[in-house]
């Protein structure tokens, strides 16, 4: 008999009917010989109608009252589902977010779990009785027995925080599509179901705006081993399955709020090259990575800053049995990259770099926590290691620095973040811990679209180790989280001074804001201009199975190049590409680079209003 924590949406229990259909699927799997956890929402548009109560009475209303009101949806539905089962025959109960044990941070609207009492949902299971648990909600630990929610996405993580706590032999997600598709299907009606995905390609997904799974509960998911299934509410159609590796002992203690990073990695085995001055218009990255993809070259990092007049720069990582081959081709094509409007214009300039080394932070805990690259690169800073690179990802971050100082920043970021020697990993040991690609899975499994990002850009930062500390920090002690982060290549000494241009990506909501703080401190800092800008599109794809695979990037870039869509910035990890365009071109890069790597099928999806 397995023990199966299910968690319905709101349009899944939006009316009588559905919550009687609802109430028909646990009571045929009970019947099946299963216990039963049920974790539901609000009824659908119920949670938005109270807002529109709360805002009719108060124009910023009281968060602790916020939690209270929003809080009785799920109330609602828990009562009506379980009186729906105990109509059928089936023994049911109904409980709060409280009642069921799901203790929280004393943090209204948004608190993270930090464990959950299993005793009393046990005892009812026992005793043959379904539980009905409200999502999104729990009780705050302080003495104060404060009502709280867990935000956006709520009900996903109370959901999968069970399945971990009770230790459930997997948690069924039920929603108003069949399962994980390969896009967006408003944005491309052909995009497909897919059968079965990791945990790392999910996790940057979700946080790249794929509504289906909260990046949250993906990130309990990994960090507990807790097998997920994504499937329709209306079908019996068997949905997509994220699946993890198998966790290295965790304590349920502190559920949400555990040690954010793993492991510390490192790869001594690298080299950098970068084009610089190369004419920033569409089809430079493409013309440049064909041509390294047909000669075989494995590229790793890539990044494109933002650009300087006309012209741009792009600089990529290779191992350093393949250097020579890599440097070879970037100066064959160099030549090519020369304007043709301007052709005694400087020419793109070949730089390349030995003797580096890839030093990474990986672990799920990191996902919505500004503070954690900020502190890594404080930790660098305060052991003298200038930054040259760096590499953003949800389970990742990464920093390229001198190889001689490897040692050194390993050793640093270990202490940082209390990582034992055994969970530091050198590149051939990092396998158990990356995303392996499931067998028989393309190179891409995802493309996405986040249209609600902005972009700022610091010129001329002094080059030299804690200006991102600083940087990040600020932003950090505010509560801005950050996403792409590129440092130029090109360095100009100013007053005697080595000098950068450095640009990254924030939520909209977060960018006059962060513009606003950081050009209060441009003075003191030595910091030249912050620009912002929020007419941009950032198109993602996510695959685990593009290690090793050349052509990848250059198939996506050469797919936005047939359509004349410039690339302003570039930013990979292992498992990801992210290019910034346009706002305007976003959609359009989106069903471009959906189509190019044959995601498309003839099965269409319409998403229900």
């Amino acid at each position: 008999m397995a023990l199966i924590v299910q968690k319905y949406g709101g349009t899944s229990v939006g009316s009588v009917e559905r919550i009687q259909a609802v109430a028909q699927r646990v009571y045929k799997t009970v019947k099946a010989g299963n216990s039963l956890v049920v974790v539901v929402s609000a009824m659908g548009k119920t949670t938005d109608g109270l807002v529109k109560l709360a805002n009719e009475i108060s124009p910023n209303p009281n968060r602790r009252e916020m939690d209270m009101l929003l809080s009785t949806g799920e109330q609602v539905t828990i009562a009506l589902l379980s009186m729906a089962l105990q109509e059928l025959g089936q023994p049911a109960i109904s409980m709060t977010g409280a009642q069921v044990g799901i203790v929280t941070e004393a943090e209204h609207s948004r608190a993270r779990i930090l464990h959950i009492e299993t005793t009393r949902v046990t005892r009812h299971l026992t005793a043959g009785k379904v539980v009905v648990v409200a999502g999104f909600q729990g009780i705050s630990s302080a003495g104060e027995m404060e009502i709280t929610t867990l935000g956006r996405g709520g009900s996903d993580t109370s959901a999968v925080a069970l399945a971990a706590a009770l230790q459930a032999s997997f948690c069924e997600i039920y929603t108003d599509v069949p399962g994980i598709l390969t896009t967006d299907p408003r944005l491309v009606p052909e995009a497909q179901l897919i059968d079965a995905i990791t945990c790392n390609e999910m996790l940057e997904l979700a946080s790249l705006g794929a509504k289906v799974l909260h990046p949250r509960a993906v990130e309990i998911a990994r960090n507990y081993g807790v097998p997920l299934v994504v499937r329709s509410s209306w079908t019996d159609d068997p949905g997509t399955w994220v699946t993890s590796a198998k966790p290295q002992g965790r304590s349920l203690i502190n559920l949400e709020i555990a040690r954010p990073v793993d492991h510390v990695e490192f790869d001594t085995d690298q080299a950098k090259v970068a084009l610089l001055r190369v004419p920033d218009k569409p089809g430079v990255a493409a013309s440049l990575f064909g041509e390294i993809a047909r000669q075989k070259v494995d590229v790793d990092l890539i990044i494109q800053s933002i650009h300087e007049g006309n012209s741009n720069d792009i600089a990529f990582t290779v191992t350093t049995p393949i250097l020579k081959r890599a440097e070879a081709v970037a100066a064959a094509i160099a030549p090519a990259l020369r304007s043709k409007s301007n052709p005694k214009s400087d020419e793109a300039e070949v730089m390349v770099e030995q003797k580096i080394a890839k030093v990474s932070i990986a672990g799920a805990g990191m996902i919505g926590r500004p503070g954690i690259a900020a502190k890594m690169f404080a930790t660098l800073a305060e052991a003298g290691i200038n930054i040259q690179m760096i590499s953003t990802s949800e389970v990742k971050v990464s920093c390229v620095v001198d190889a001689a100082q490897c040692d050194r920043a390993v050793t640093a970021l270990s202490t940082a973040f209390e990582i034992e020697a055994r969970e530091q990993q050198s590149k051939q040991t990092q396998e158990t811990h990356t995303s392996a690609p499931l067998p028989n899975c393309p190179p891409v499994r995802g493309v996405a679209l986040d249209l609600k990002q902005a972009r700022l850009a610091i010129r001329q930062l002094p080059d030299r180790p804690g200006m991102a500390a600083k940087l990040f920090g600020l932003l950090a002690r505010y509560n801005i989280s950050v996403d792409m982060i590129i440092q130029s290549q090109r360095c100009r000494v100013i007053d005697g001074v080595p000098r950068r241009d450095i640009a990254f990506t924030v939520s909209r909501m977060d960018g006059e804001n962060a513009k606003q703080l950081l050009t209060q401190v441009t003075a003191e800092l030595g910091w030249g201009e912050v620009v912002l800008d929020n007419a941009i599109a950032k198109v993602s794809i996510v695959g685990a199975g593009m290690v090793g695979q050349p052509g990848v990037a250059a198939k996506m870039f050469e797919a936005l190049a047939q359509q004349q869509i410039n690339i302003q910035m570039i930013a990979t990890s292992e498992i990801k590409i992210s290019c910034v365009v346009a706002q305007e071109q976003g959609v359009k890069a989106l069903q471009a680079i959906h189509s190019a790597f044959g995601l498309a099928g003839s099965q269409k999806f319409v998403v229900p209003a």
